[in-house]
């Protein structure tokens, strides 16, 4: 890792100041300082993506492709560096700092793929008498100068996946990456830096919040793809005037067990997909519903492997859980799951803190109503429940403002169908955790989960718009 980074204006490093902080999250440690963009530097990023709409739009899909191929290639190439960046700048374990890299180069290998296949579709208009000598067709255009706003927790792909839908349909861009972890996305700018991209392409620029306000308000931007928590985005979304909005605003995602279930299989997916990268996922699993025939086996599983998970130091090749994102978070964690246990209810392992390590946390006999509950943990502790009916247990995860993600173990394909059917969410995974996702697949939530779409294709629908032709030919 670099001492110091620039933030990127109309591709373009600037080492404007030292002001941004970066502090390694398992030690608290200073490791390193970034450029802090002022609204100055934003609005000069705006006004070089709105100039760099036309060029982008008549960049050829091949021209596209091969900066998207470049990406690719350059990530392989400094892949370790990427990890280990991740690794000290989010504190996520470097087993999994590895695996999103992996994920990064993926999106931008399918955003490569998928830019030279934008099609559109020749329409058959002569429905009736009056449209005789009518013929229809039309294609996707980029939509224009989108505005993006990342997370920390996956810093790297989250941001991938903004950026490269963008760059493959033609859209020039403005990009926030969240002030805890903003190396990822400054390394990829540095990628994108030696390419041939129209001036104004891609500016990247760590800011405060409070600084920020460009990125939704301002009118020139034609989309704000926001990936956070859902009070921020809802917000957003209400500031954002005529511009296109896309939310992807988390969960707190739900499984259910069936009685047929394997149980060591339920065991072993549920324990990674409640406790990697310390649950600081949004559809990491925090609701665990269990069919009462097998609750106490799996429950003892379950708690048997909470309790083998290692915590420490991520740099470290065996440890599997590392520290929250800040030291409040992992409060804010550990004061819900008091106040579960003042309510009643049963801590079954975990609950203790360290500074921002969380052990690894399950609950039972926990009463609805508690925030471990009906809010987003995004940490590393899960609930269990039972159930006797299955749609019993259906009916409970869509008990929850939110939709993104579930998963259900069974082997009954009747179950199955009815699960697909009635889960209010954007994703079903069969035989797995919520947790599971690829990165072409279509996803995103739905209630207080979020609207759209990512998954890199859908990605590229919403950066674009249908722009329609007819022809008339005239009778003799």
């Amino acid at each position: 890792m670099k001492k110091i980074y620039p933030y990127y204006l109309a591709n373009e490093p600037v080492q404007a100041n030292q002001l941004l902080k970066v502090t390694d999250k398992y030690t608290g440690k200073i490791a390193t300082k970034v450029a802090l963009a002022d609204p100055k530097a934003i609005a000069a990023g705006i006004a070089a993506a709105s100039k760099a709409a036309e060029p982008m739009r008549k960049m050829p899909a091949y021209e596209r492709q091969a900066v998207l191929q470049h990406c690719v290639t350059r990530f392989q190439e400094r892949a370790e560096e990427l990890a280990q960046a991740l690794c000290v700048e989010a504190g996520k374990p470097i087993i999994d700092s590895r695996g999103e890299v992996t994920r990064l180069i993926d999106t931008f290998r399918i955003a490569a793929e998928e830019s030279v296949r934008i099609n559109g579709e020749v329409q058959e208009l002569e429905i009736s008498p009056r449209a005789r000598g009518y013929r229809g067709m039309w294609r996707r255009v980029p939509i224009g100068p989108c505005s993006f706003i990342s997370p920390f927790n996956f810093p790297l792909n989250l941001a991938a996946h903004k950026v490269a839908p963008a760059l493959a349909v033609g859209c020039p861009f403005v990009l926030k990456p969240a002030s805890r972890t903003p190396i990822g996305a400054l390394i990829i700018g540095e990628v994108l830096a030696e390419t041939n991209l129209p001036k104004g392409a891609f500016s990247i620029l760590p800011c405060s919040r409070d600084g920020a306000d460009l990125f939704t308000t301002d009118d020139r931007l034609k989309l704000l793809s926001f990936t956070g928590s859902p009070s921020v985005g809802w917000k957003l979304k209400s500031q954002a005037g005529k511009k296109k909005v896309v939310l992807e605003l988390g969960g707190n995602a739900a499984v259910v067990v069936d009685e047929d279930a394997n149980l060591k299989d339920a065991a072993d997916r549920i324990s990674f997909g409640a406790f990697y990268q310390s649950g600081q996922s949004c559809i990491g699993v925090q609701r665990i519903i269990v069919h009462e025939k097998i609750y106490s086996a799996l429950k003892k599983r379950l708690v048997s492997a909470a309790k083998k998970l290692k915590s420490g130091n991520p740099k470290h090749e065996s440890t599997f859980i590392g520290p929250m994102i800040a030291e409040k978070e992992a409060e804010r964690l550990e004061l819900w799951i008091k106040e579960a246990a003042a309510a009643g209810a049963t801590v079954l392992c975990g609950g203790k803190r360290k500074g921002a390590m969380l052990e690894a946390t399950l609950l039972e006999n926990v009463p609805r109503q508690q925030k471990v509950c009906t809010e987003e943990a995004f940490g590393p502790v899960a609930v269990l429940s039972k159930f006797k009916n299955f749609k019993s247990a259906i009916k409970e995860v869509n008990n929850s403002s939110f939709g993104l993600q579930a998963g259900i173990f069974t082997r009954d394909l009747y179950k199955m169908q009815y699960a697909w059917d009635e889960l209010e969410v954007g994703g079903v995974v069969i035989g797995d955790v919520p947790s599971w996702r690829v990165d072409h697949m279509p996803y995103g939530g739905v209630k207080d989960s979020g609207l759209g779409r990512e998954g890199v294709k859908f990605a590229m629908e919403d950066m674009s718009e249908i722009r329609n032709l007819v022809i008339r030919t005239p009778q003799s």
